[in-house]
């Protein structure tokens, strides 16, 4: 009875606030975007709908580890993707200003590609060697005076709640302009929507941010910082996903 009355409130609350604040949302951001610049309008939008949709999947987010952060720092967040939820999470309470590393091919999504180019996402655009060149110049114009990256380092969501490998983009990056790495662990998730559901469950998603990694000096130590990051994001899962 109780998961009855849960999808009934679904159908009737929970999918209307969400796609009716999500198309709300993007044209803010793109209007605001195209007005008053990126950096606030990228932002403080999506951080409110983020909280909205949580709010109307009766979804919590419990945040530890805030100390580990300075707002006015710049950071490369690397977080592992358990499932749709992890954006609302990220966005509704990290509490520090940041764009996504995301695939170019979301551009083609109605309202949404279009909010995330006004608000100065990095798309990665591998094509070409001149197209890489341009993801990095924008990155650079981007990542400074506390405005951070955050970035799924496994690519895609998870299948089975457990962590896959971590690529070497986003570390790149850190070496390449020299940014500390905060590891994240996302736990909750999973639970909430995974990849093969389309509905999500109530519940509780758990974000830990973890102490800074500094920036790799080299290609060698790039390896060293992808396994530290890769451990305190792992350490942070129950043993069911690890």
């Amino acid at each position: 009875m109780k998961l009855f009355l849960y999808r009934i409130f679904q159908l009737f609350i929970t999918l209307p606030v969400i796609v009716v604040t999500t198309v709300v949302t993007g044209l803010i951001t793109i209007i605001g975007s195209w007005c008053g610049g990126s950096r606030w309008w990228g932002y403080w939008p999506p951080h409110i709908w983020a909280r909205i949709c949580l709010a109307a999947s009766l979804v919590r987010v419990r945040v530890t580890g805030r100390e580990n952060i300075n707002p006015t720092t710049s950071y490369v967040f690397v977080a592992n993707h358990q499932g749709a939820y992890d954006i609302f999470a990220i966005y509704g309470y990290l509490n520090h200003n940041f764009k996504w590393m995301m695939k170019k091919e979301l551009l083609k999504f109605p309202v949404v590609g279009q909010s995330c180019a006004a608000a100065g996402q990095i798309f990665v655009d591998n094509s070409s060697p001149s197209a890489i060149r341009k993801t990095m110049e924008k990155a650079e114009r981007t990542l400074r005076d506390g405005m951070s990256l955050v970035v799924f380092p496994e690519g895609s969501r998870s299948f089975t709640g457990k962590m896959r490998a971590f690529r070497k983009g986003a570390f790149q990056l850190s070496m390449e302009f020299g940014l500390p790495v905060v590891p994240v662990t996302i736990d909750g998730a999973f639970d909430v929507m995974p990849r093969t559901s389309y509905l999500p469950r109530w519940g509780t998603i758990r974000l830990t941010i973890h102490p800074t990694v500094a920036a790799p000096v080299d290609e060698a130590d790039r390896r060293r910082v992808i396994d530290q990051s890769y451990e305190a994001v792992h350490s942070a899962l129950p043993k069911r996903h690890q």
